[in-house]
């Protein structure tokens, strides 16, 4: 069995007991989360539409914060002496599905 979820802008394929990383939730280590699956597939069972996935759910466990590489970016115009430089280092939550419930 696994599922799809919707994680803020991006989905993500999971499985129980699988570790993922999703976009920052500020919830503290060891609390549990409940994600909102866009799709669940139990062997040839395939529940994809709204009436089916209002009952079902995702819990998840926070594991712990990451960030990922630091992205360097720069601006530049010739003639007018004009330069920027900025960096971005986006910061994900880790967590662990614990339990899958169609």
């Amino acid at each position: 069995m696994y599922a799809v979820i919707r994680t803020g802008a991006a989905q993500a394929r999971v499985e129980q007991g699988q570790q993922v990383q999703i976009d920052l939730v500020t919830d503290e280590v060891g609390k549990e989360i409940t994600l909102q699956p866009v799709l669940i597939v139990d062997g040839d069972k395939v529940l994809s539409t709204p009436d089916a996935l209002k009952a079902a759910s995702v819990t998840a466990k926070v594991v712990g914060e990451v960030k990922a590489a630091k992205i360097n970016a720069m601006t530049y115009k010739s003639k007018a002496n004009e330069r920027k430089r900025w960096g971005h280092r986006q910061r994900y939550t880790t967590v662990e599905i614990t339990a899958i419930t169609a």
